[in-house]
């Protein structure tokens, strides 16, 4: 008796040892998806690296699959209610692209708020949506924020150099804010996501855009328009605000040390770091154009100061908007300030 008591003890911690064997290796593969090529800066240098890192850090028990172009389905404003209900485990998104619905990240998008140092500015972003966003991004897990570079117009013909060459043109837009700020300088903007970008140009639907260099050799502007228009200064012309998120319930089910590697993986080191990805992308987008017979020019001092002066009231604007919200208007575009000043040093 004593015999078979002792057997099916080791029969039952047997089974234990290869249940929790088992359950040390399960494996939890995450979809993730974004809206451009896998060739742009941000999945190169920052997305599949992050990736990679994760799948390491874990002991190979998950497994991050990037699905670029929306291959996973959908339109590119779709992508936050896509991690938000689970149709993927994760992604990459624009609030922007959904107008009025995170009023907050605005405050990064205005004209010359934004450092054109994306690693600077994306650390202050994370800053600022732990103060004035916490609730509306429960509704996902938070991985990064951040933000492009410099603005760049890019367009056919001759080369924006003072205002009154905007007088007229149809500018690919990419915000609310971007939008408004074109149509103030006499442009007609045409708000549409990035990837629409290439074909509306090649097909005349509009003159010419905004975006940053990183981007232009992934969608090839560099062959599509012939002059390109960089503002100058420490202060991006718009900017734009993205996420890096996971489903809440995809990022739930993982058992604790797991999390703790996602956990790890996330904030404003991760923040900085895609921020980081698209600086280094500026630099290869613009040499790429550089090495064309496209004209490249920057603003005067003086001629910014104008564009300066003129969009300031687009700020004051927003501040009121934000204020009949029952927001802090002037007080988040002073902070969202301070913490890339201080972020910047």
């Amino acid at each position: 008796m004593k015999f078979t008591k002792t057997l099916l003890a080791a029969v039952v911690a047997a089974g234990a040892m290869v249940t929790a064997s088992q359950s040390l290796a399960q494996e939890f593969t995450l979809r993730f998806q974004h809206f451009i090529s896998p060739k742009g800066s941000v999945p190169a240098r920052f997305m599949v690296p992050w990736a990679e890192k994760v799948m390491k850090e874990s002991g190979g028990r998950i497994k991050i699959e990037i699905y670029p172009g929306m291959q996973l389905g959908g339109k590119p404003p779709a992508l936050f209610d896509q991690i938000k209900d689970g149709v993927i485990d994760g992604g990459w998104a624009i609030p922007s692209y959904t107008p009025g619905r995170f009023p907050e990240v605005e405050a990064f998008e205005l004209p010359f708020v934004s450092s054109t140092s994306a690693e600077a500015t994306s650390r202050a972003a994370w800053e600022y949506t732990q103060k004035y966003m916490p609730e509306q991004m429960k509704q996902v897990k938070l991985l990064a924020v951040h933000v492009h570079g410099e603005g760049v117009i890019h367009k056919k013909g001759d080369p924006v150099t003072k205002l009154e060459d905007m007088k007229d043109l149809k500018l690919r837009g990419p915000s609310r804010q971007a939008n408004k700020l074109l149509e103030k300088m006499g442009a007609i903007p045409v708000g549409m996501p990035v990837p629409a970008f290439p074909e509306s140009l090649s097909k005349g639907v509009v003159d010419g855009g905004v975006i940053p260099w990183e981007i232009v050799p992934a969608l090839k502007i560099h062959e599509l328009a012939d002059s390109h228009t960089e503002i100058g200064g420490d202060f991006s012309l718009y900017n734009t605000y993205f996420i890096w998120a996971m489903n809440q319930a995809s990022y739930d089910k993982l058992p604790d040390d797991l999390k703790k590697v996602i956990d790890d993986n996330a904030g404003v080191e991760t923040s900085a770091w895609a921020g980081r990805a698209m600086d280094e992308g500026d630099l290869v987008g613009r040499e790429v154009t550089a090495g064309t017979d496209n004209k490249i020019v920057t603003l005067s001092d003086e001629e910014r100061a104008r564009w300066k002066e003129l969009s300031a009231s687009l700020i004051t604007d927003w501040a009121s908007e934000m204020d009949a919200k029952g927001l802090p208007g002037s007080t988040m575009v002073q902070d969202a300030r301070d913490m890339i000043a201080k972020n910047s040093k």
